[in-house]
């Protein structure tokens, strides 16, 4: 007898374990033996089991969806028949009549009789459960159950809350709200039984990882370690109804317009203890979550999430409700403050998600898996995209875009997305290389093309390679887009201007501005009302000394963006060449109460003001401008200095591809082009003479004074492109070049570059240069010689620093010193224009005549329309007695000096916007 009995509980230990398990083709075998022994009562449990079992093996292969209705119909009708045998009074003894109700009600949703179902709930008695300790099985069963009610309560007609077929009168509003939140509770209690019952199938089947945090395994961030899709068995063991019943509750809310009780829903069923079935769902629930707070909640509404207090010393807070699912708990969790701090945190945690679900292989057969893993990993990244590009977070998106790499072949979207984060962030090099990729991915789309001209024009001083963007562009750009075709054009007549500066013979460079300005012409019938073009052209007239029609173009430009920057700055030029000194230094005001912190404007006004009132006031600007300087870059400055303290205690043997590509491919972030140490900077300006030794400087980079190239607009002289190669700077250059490196070789040996962005500091030089010229011009020499002193701490191989030097000794009557400096200076930028006059000046006071006429010569070859070097070169045309000669130069002088800017056109920084 004891036998039997032992028999008998083994069955049924057996079949309970098979349940839980969801072995069903077991379950029916068991239930068949069962059935079998002919004892009273088994055959009901029997039937319970068969019914069952065939019902959650038929919805495993068949989920309960509306395209499977008409399958189900006949499909389901033996594990109906078996179900219906158990809800008599005999199943009611055997404690299976409640559970056969609620599988029937489970039947007959995926049948698509929605009546039946909520028939089936309300004889069951489901409102009426309590809530108490329940079996795996029935944990699921249960859930199911409410999700069900929840699911035909909303696709019944007689009973939709939210149903557009059948309309409620305006009087039963309330009657709706109460039925909405009933339908809420509902799916909330399934959400919660849900993750419950995935939180107890995991503990049987011994799952490691979540129980605490501190049993967690380290997130994989670089990609999934096989190339192969998951197997998506926890997909089938959540099930549809289950898994639609954990997202749809906080949908509910935010249509109800309760944003609050939606985010507060998301953010309890994250907090939930992860259990392998919810890994994928989670990385859904956190990108809605970010989607919401991104969308719907500004920074006035939101409400941080609250910390509960541990009451244990487990990492496992114990709730109350034995349906409520175990959450995290403990002191070592992150509790973000604001909604910036959730919605990147949230996003990061999918990524990573996204990142370790992605599948590596290009098998066909493996097709479907590896769309669906891209499609949401690139929903993670647009989100991304739009989180972190407010907040100028260009170094994260670009480590984010770097992991996405992994599993984005030839995928265009995320290669796009790439290479705009990696030109925000100034990485250009790199950028160059990945937009190359995304015009070999779509080659018919101009705009990135444009881009990349953009990126080689203005960070890179690549001009020609910039060209060969736009004449891609144009091949692919189609006339009728008026408007993109206008920019192409515009984009052709910048490159070729900025070809002219580099071009050394007057007629090829003559050549290029026509081509210039033809495109320039171009692009203006094309797109008559864009303001960039008419700003171009009144540049290219400028710059030709046609004051007339360059007015006329920059009135054009301000009346289409009456804001326009560099409009107002090319206009403030034009006036002071009129000698509208008055006129251009109360435009200058203006300008800068629109732009109080521009940098550019403040340098115009000092120079104005020197003119107009004199050196003090100007000086006062100087000040400003050294505390507008310190307002913007201090807080970036500390920043950086700190990230360098940090780094002198890290490990630098690191080996980290993140690391790497910042170090050994990337430029720096301020500077993409320029060297990061001090000998980099002095070979960037020296050495690469001796290469590119004709090549003049060009102002394009608005924060890079002294870098050979593009030139920034904030430098005591920026000349414009020579007409003819001096020749004189090409035989005595190696010379010259070895002088000024030994002249500043102790100091350089001394010199400590300082921390921060090159951007800030060579601003700062600039600042520094313009206060020493003003105390210069007021006969205060000690300040000016202190100035001098601190901008040599910065960069003493500039050639600016080691001319203004030379223009105090000049003022001190020390002539030989000074003669020395400017020599130095024209060994590092043969082309300045200021060097080359002022030592033509210093050889005429020291009598050498022919050295200062021929020097004077050189400057004019390199701005033949400088009025001071005209003037100058009649002075010692007279001490050489060649009076003709000399009244021609003057004559040339004061017509030059009547259409001359008080700064140079080429100050004003080239601008794409």
């Amino acid at each position: 007898m004891s036998g039997k009995v032992t028999r008998g509980q083994r069955l049924e230990t057996e079949i309970e374990r098979s349940r839980e398990e969801s072995n069903w083709k077991k379950v029916i075998e068991l239930a068949e033996h069962l059935k079998a022994r002919n004892q009273p009562g088994l055959e009901t449990l029997a039937n319970f089991l068969i019914g069952e079992g065939k019902l959650e093996s038929y919805l495993e292969e068949h989920p309960p969806t509306e395209a499977n209705i008409p399958k189900a119909k006949t499909g389901l009708a033996e594990a109906r028949k078996y179900l219906l045998m158990c809800i008599g009074e005999p199943a009611k003894k055997l404690e299976v009549s409640l559970d056969a109700l609620l599988l029937l009600s489970k039947l007959e949703y995926a049948m698509g009789d929605y009546e039946g179902a909520l028939g089936r709930l309300s004889a069951a008695g489901l409102d009426q459960l309590t809530e108490k300790s329940l079996p795996t099985r029935s944990l699921r069963i249960v859930a199911e159950s409410y999700a069900i009610k929840g699911l035909c309560s909303a696709l019944h007609p007689r009973n939709s809350l939210c149903s557009e077929r059948v309309p409620l009168p305006n009087n039963s509003k309330y009657q709706r709200a109460e039925k909405n939140e009933k339908m809420i509770r509902c799916f909330e209690l399934a959400g919660d039984l849900t993750l419950l019952y995935l939180q107890e199938q995991d503990k049987l089947t011994s799952t490691p990882s979540t129980h605490s945090l501190q049993s967690l395994p380290a997130s994989n961030t670089t990609g999934s370690t096989s190339p192969l899709p998951p197997n998506g068995l926890e997909n089938k063991k959540i099930g549809v109804i289950l898994e639609t019943a954990l997202q749809r509750a906080p949908i509910l809310y935010m249509k109800a317009g309760q944003l609050d009780k939606a985010i507060t829903r998301y953010r309890s069923m994250l907090c939930a203890v992860e259990s392998t079935a919810t890994q994928h769902l989670r990385l859904t629930l956190a990108r809605q979550l970010a989607e919401v707070l991104l969308r719907g909640c500004s920074e006035h509404a939101y409400k941080a999430p609250t910390e509960e207090k541990s009451k244990s010393s487990s990492s496992i807070k114990s709730v109350e409700s034995p349906w409520k699912p175990l959450n995290y708990s403990g002191t070592n969790l992150f509790i973000p403050k604001n909604i910036n701090e959730e919605i990147i945190l949230l996003l990061l945690i999918s990524e990573a998600m996204a990142v370790r679900e992605a599948v590596l292989s290009q098998s066909p057969e493996f097709k479907n898996a590896r769309v669906h893993a891209f499609d949401n990993a690139t929903a993670v990244y647009d989100l991304l995209c739009i989180s972190l590009a407010r907040r100028k977070q260009y170094s994260i998106l670009i480590e984010v875009f770097e992991r996405a790499m992994k599993f984005s072949h030839e995928e265009s979207h995320v290669w796009q997305q790439f290479g705009l984060a990696l030109a925000c962030g100034r990485k250009d090099s790199r950028a160059l290389l990945v937009l190359q990729e995304v015009h070999r991915l779509l080659p018919n789309e101009p705009h990135y093309c444009l881009l990349a001209a953009r990126v080689a024009f203005q960070q890179l001083g690549k001009i020609e390679e910039g060209l060969e963007w736009v004449d891609k562009a144009l091949k692919c750009v189609d006339e009728r887009m008026s408007v993109l075709s206008a920019r192409c054009h515009l984009y052709n007549g910048l490159g070729h201007t900025l070809m002219a500066y580099q071009t050394h013979r007057h007629s090829n460079s003559q050549s290029l501005r026509t081509k210039s300005l033809e495109s320039f012409l171009r692009a203006q019938q094309l797109d008559p009302s864009d303001h960039l073009v008419e700003y171009y052209l009144a540049f290219h007239y400028a710059q030709e000394y046609h004051v007339v029609e360059a007015t006329h173009h920059v009135k054009q430009a301000l009346f289409l963006r009456s804001e326009h920057l560099h409009s107002l700055h090319l206009l403030i030029l034009l006036l002071s060449t009129k000698k509208e000194y008055e006129h251009a230094l109360e435009l200058a005001e203006a300008a800068l109460a629109e732009y109080p912190e521009n940098l550019h404007l403040m340098y115009v006004r000092a120079s104005l003001e020197e003119v107009v009132y004199g050196g003090e006031v100007a000086l006062h600007t100087a000040r400003q401008m050294f505390t507008l300087w310190q307002k913007l870059y201090k807080e970036q400055l500390m920043t950086d200095i700190s990230d360098v303290q940090s780094q002198h205690h890290a490990n630098h043997d690191t080996h980290s591809m993140f690391n790497m590509s910042d170090k050994d491919t990337a430029p720096p972030p301020a500077e993409s082009t320029a060297p990061s140490s001090s000998m980099g900077l002095v070979f960037s300006e020296v050495v690469s003479l001796n290469l590119r030794l004709l090549s003049p400087t060009i102002p394009l980079d608005c924060n890079h004074p002294d870098k050979v190239g593009p030139k920034t607009p904030l430098t005591l002289d920026s000349p414009p492109h020579p007409p003819t190669a001096s020749v004189h700077a090409e035989s005595v250059a190696a010379s010259r070049v070895e002088q000024a490196l030994s002249e500043v070789a102790s100091s350089l040996s001394s010199y400590q570059p300082k921390p921060g962005p090159h951007q800030a500091w060579l601003l700062q030089i600039q600042i520094w240069l313009l206060t020493a010229q003003l105390y210069i011009k007021t006969d205060q020499l000690a300040e000016a010689a202190q100035c001098l002193h601190e901008a040599s701490s910065i960069f003493p191989m500039s050639h600016h620093i080691i001319f203004m030097k030379g223009l105090l000794h000049e003022k001190k009557n020390e002539f030989h010193e000074a003669q020395t400096c400017y020599q130095n200076a024209l060994a590092i930028n043969p082309y300045h224009l200021k060097s080359l006059r002022h030592l033509g000046l210093v050889y005429h006071y020291l009598g050498s005549e022919r050295l200062a006429e021929k020097t004077l010569m050189d400057a004019i070859k390199v701005d033949p329309f400088d009025h001071h070097s005209w003037s100058t070169l009649g002075e010692v045309m007279v001490s050489l007695g060649q009076l003709e000669a000399s009244s021609k130069c003057l004559q040339t002088a004061i017509e030059m000096e009547a259409k001359s800017p008080i700064l140079p056109f080429t100050s004003i920084p080239f601008c794409f916007e």
